[in-house]
């Protein structure tokens, strides 16, 4: 059953734009509305289905997401969550905005919005699974449904950092939501990531050693890179945290149950590396779209 307006969706009214007609939004009996009459219910759970009358398929199911809300839990990334809030603290201003691109349960823009005590924040993501935690993780976090390749359900020039950690692109998107002024965060992992659990079977997803090279060519015609920092050390890892950081992951499809059981199968400790940038706009934005 659709729920009224939580006050974390209300600060986004201003933001928010129909996906169907780019029109502003209302609020109207448990959903938000444009004057094209064109309707999206707000879920119990508190976010908004913007992808209404549309499958939206995603990674995260019921048990990816349980796992992964276990091992964050956890802290064994909160090296990487600190890396992407001080990224995004040099770009976001006194009430500035914070858009979360493949959110997931919200747990690195929970990371960010608790460094910026005026900021608010909207995370996007098509599984419902995981924003039903995005909805709730912060008093001034929203969540909407979206699909990170269609364009974004948002004003031209509303945001001062969009976060786009271990998530697909958008690049284009990307700059258009922008503000001149604002930041990019890309999160991603090196070959050394997780390299300890990677050795361990042919099931076990691994790090495509072109990613980088494929990121800057995507990259390269919106935005230029301002400051990298890279985040690598070793974390222990208990029984139940092994099996949660491959149950959060795509791994965990290709894997059996006998193979996660077996004996030294999962690793008591594991390598922790990723890369994460901030980038800026490119000052054209149309000579960035020409490209």
């Amino acid at each position: 059953m659709p729920m009224s307006l939580c006050p974390a969706l209300e600060l986004f009214l201003d933001l928010l734009r129909c996906p169907r007609c780019r029109a502003r939004l209302h609020p109207d009996r448990g959903a938000l509305r444009c004057p094209a009459g064109h309707t999206f219910d707000i879920a119990r759970h508190g976010y908004v289905s913007l992808l209404s009358g549309t499958r939206a398929t995603s990674g995260d199911d019921a048990a990816m997401v349980r796992a992964r809300d276990r091992f964050l839990a956890t802290g064994k990334y909160e090296p990487v969550r600190q890396a992407v809030a001080r990224l995004a603290a040099h770009a976001v201003p006194e009430q500035g905005t914070v858009v979360d691109v493949g959110c997931g349960t919200g747990y690195y823009l929970a990371g960010v919005l608790d460094q910026l005590s005026d900021a608010r924040g909207l995370g996007l993501d098509t599984s419902v699974r995981a924003l039903r935690s995005a909805a709730r993780v912060h008093e001034r976090a929203a969540a909407a449904t979206w699909d990170v390749f269609r364009p974004f359900p948002l004003a031209d020039a509303v945001a001062d950092v969009v976060l786009d950690v271990f998530a697909p692109r958008h690049p284009a998107e990307f700059h258009r939501i922008l503000r001149p002024s604002g930041r990019l965060v890309v999160v991603r992992p090196t070959g050394r990531h997780l390299a300890e659990l990677r050795g361990r079977g042919p099931g076990v997803v691994s790090v495509d050693p072109a990613k980088e090279q494929r990121l800057h060519q995507a990259l390269a015609p919106f935005f230029e890179a301002t400051t990298t920092e890279r985040v690598e050390y070793v974390t222990s890892l208990t029984g139940p945290e092994a099996l949660n950081l491959v149950g959060m992951t795509p791994s965990a499809r290709h894997l059996s149950p006998a193979e996660l059981d077996g004996d030294g199968f999962l690793p008591d400790r594991v390598t922790v590396s990723v890369l994460a940038t901030a980038y800026r706009p490119r000052r054209s934005r149309a000579g960035a779209r020409a490209c």
